[in-house]
């Protein structure tokens, strides 16, 4: 029956990774004390799961990446990457491939974050949407991922779990044969082919404009100077029919959807909606203040000079699921949120009750001189012009000598690979190309102790008889189809999975299941683990599937359909691909 209860917990854990409501991290971490306190797993062995290789492996990668950001590696890469001649499939084909690269050897997130402002400032420069190139942007950080052992959480953790069973870890290039066949074949098809099938919208030229985003969410004060004051609501929208009167807040009292006969008064607020354009020229218009601006020019004076930038939040932001007055985000941070758009959503919160999610755009004020900083305390993403910090050739070189270092000593069989990139951690911080508090701000906590959690869990389900029993199952249902069929239907299971929860719980709940799926067909098990990691690093058809995906869908402006325009190919092209090159190599 222990294999019933570790079935309703992750049955259980799996809808609520599936609603998102509650974070992944403690999802799993409410899953292992269920299966301890019901005695499935021993209370002494309960965060062994946080000392293995695959939870060390990814943190000090983790760190590494941040070393390698930290030198001015990436910048100077984004920094070339304005060069790009006016053609898009060139300059899809060539972001693609820097980014694809960079993910190969670094968090997939990070290489895509420090990326994609310039390929969002090229956009611009060529009159072009962004659309074009984030989301093949994002596609193809995944695809890179794949290149390597340390490219993808996924990979590190598929290569511990070999460890195990075998005695033997994955290699550090034992990913590429099939990694890198896909990435090339998938970075050539959105290069020429598969950026065609994004939306199409009209590209910013002006230096003002501000990106393709949805409407923004906004309040304003009717000041004493405004035009329309005594001016009924019906009258100011038909001057300005492209803004929505969302509601009034008068004397702290709120006035949802006011009638048109209402008439404004002095100190009125009102919520409004409505693109960046059209917000600007009502307020020129009316004379009134953008509140938040208001509130932050009484606080500045005789301070620096105050500078507005666009931002997006990004899924381990702290802003995540709170609102800006219980972040009290001018005290905390020193900035005022003035503006919010979230794509497809129409928002009827006064906006500093609006609970901030992924992907959501802000409009963010704040001293120039601090701004930057806490754009990175946020959380952030900045995606206006960004000034380049482009590293001493004396820096980027030494951190690249470390990187190579850690690589050598993990190929050459010297180091284990979570002792060899711990190493590489620790070199970077004591050669001063990454600070101490920057070291440990480059961890993604919440991964880890996801993994740390799930880790014992998945060990669970195959210590009580559930992985064989579900792999029976699986293998019953494909009796009557070839086992590259098979293979095919395993691969899809899981990219389908890695599509609606974390690719590293994917790969601990599926890799059990797959070692007896392997059994069953006559395959190595090496195969399965390989279809294991390549399905869980191509979640390419929701925007919730991996953070790359969620990073983009604000500043790009995509719908949740958008998804599945590029990443329906894509994932037909991997099953397809993907089987062959598995069974070239590994069978």
């Amino acid at each position: 029956m222990d294999h019933v209860v570790v079935f309703a917990v992750l049955l259980c854990s799996l809808v609520l990774f599936v609603w998102g409501m509650v974070r992944h991290d403690l999802v799993a971490l409410s899953a292992l004390i269920i299966l301890v306190a019901v005695g499935i797993i021993e209370s002494d062995t309960a965060f062994s799961g946080f000392a293995h290789p695959a939870v060390i492996t990814v943190a000090a990668v983790l760190v590494v990446g941040r070393g390698l950001q930290r030198s001015g590696l990436v910048d100077l890469l984004a920094k070339i990457l304005e060069r790009v001649p006016d053609r898009p499939t060139v300059q899809v084909i060539l972001l693609c491939v820097v980014t694809s690269l960079a993910s190969a050897v670094m968090n997939n997130v990070g290489a895509l974050a420090f990326l994609m402002p310039a390929a969002i400032q090229l956009a611009r420069k060529h009159s072009r949407s962004p659309s074009y190139l984030l989301m093949p942007m994002a596609f193809a950080s995944l695809l890179g991922g794949m290149l390597t052992q340390i490219g993808t959480p996924p990979n590190m953790i598929i290569a511990s779990l070999r460890a195990q069973s075998s005695g033997e870890p994955f290699g550090m290039f034992d990913f590429t044969p099939v990694g890198a066949g896909l990435a090339a074949a998938g970075v050539l098809f959105i290069g020429l082919t598969g950026w065609r099938f994004l939306p199409k919208r009209k590209g910013e030229t002006a230096d003002e404009d501000r990106y393709q985003v949805d409407d923004y969410i906004t309040e304003v004060k009717v000041s004493s100077q405004a035009t329309v004051k005594g001016q009924a609501v019906g009258e100011l929208r038909e001057t300005f029919s492209d803004v929505d009167i969302l509601g009034i807040v008068r004397s702290s009292q709120r006035i949802h959807a006011p009638s048109s006969s209402l008439k404004l008064k002095t100190n009125d607020i009102l919520l409004l909606q409505a693109d960046s354009d059209h917000l600007k020229q009502f307020v020129e218009k009316t004379k009134t203040d953008l509140a938040a601006k208001k509130r932050f020019r009484k606080d500045a004076e005789g301070s620096d000079d105050i500078s507005y930038q666009e931002a997006v939040v990004t899924s381990s932001s702290p802003l995540v699921r709170q609102t800006a007055a219980s972040l009290k985000i001018r005290g905390r941070f020193g900035v005022n949120i003035l503006a919010l758009s979230r794509h497809g959503e129409t928002l009827r919160q006064r906006l500093d009750r609006v609970r901030f999610k992924p992907g959501d755009v802000l409009l963010i004020q704040g001293r120039t001189h601090i701004l930057d900083d806490a754009l990175d305390s946020m959380g952030c993403l900045p995606l206006a012009e960004r000034s380049y910090s482009v590293g001493e050739p004396k820096r980027i070189i030494l951190a690249l000598l470390l990187f190579a270092g850690g690589i050598i000593l993990t190929v050459t069989g010297l180091m284990r690979v979570q002792v060899a990139f711990t190493v590489t951690a620790v070199s970077m911080v004591l050669t001063g190309i990454l600070p101490v508090r920057e070291m440990y701000d480059g961890i993604d906590w919440p991964v880890i102790i996801l993994l740390g959690a799930m880790l014992p869990v998945g060990g669970a389900l195959e210590s009580t008889g559930g992985a064989s029993l579900i792999a029976d199952q699986m293998l019953r249902a494909g009796m009557l189809i070839p086992t590259w069929a098979s293979m095919a239907m395993l691969l899809l299971i899981t990219m389908l999975l890695s599509g609606v929860i974390n690719n590293a719980a994917t790969v601990v709940l599926m890799a059990p299941i797959a070692v007896h799926i392997a059994s069953g067909l006559g395959i190595s098990p090496d195969a399965s683990f390989m279809i294991i990691a390549v399905g869980a690093s191509c979640a390419f058809l929701t925007p919730i599937g991996h953070q790359s995906n969620t990073l983009v869908m604000g500043p790009g402006g995509y719908r949740f359909s958008d998804y599945l325009r590029l990443g329906i190919p894509m994932t037909a092209m991997v099953m397809v691909l993907g089987v062959i090159l598995i069974q070239v190599f590994w069978t």
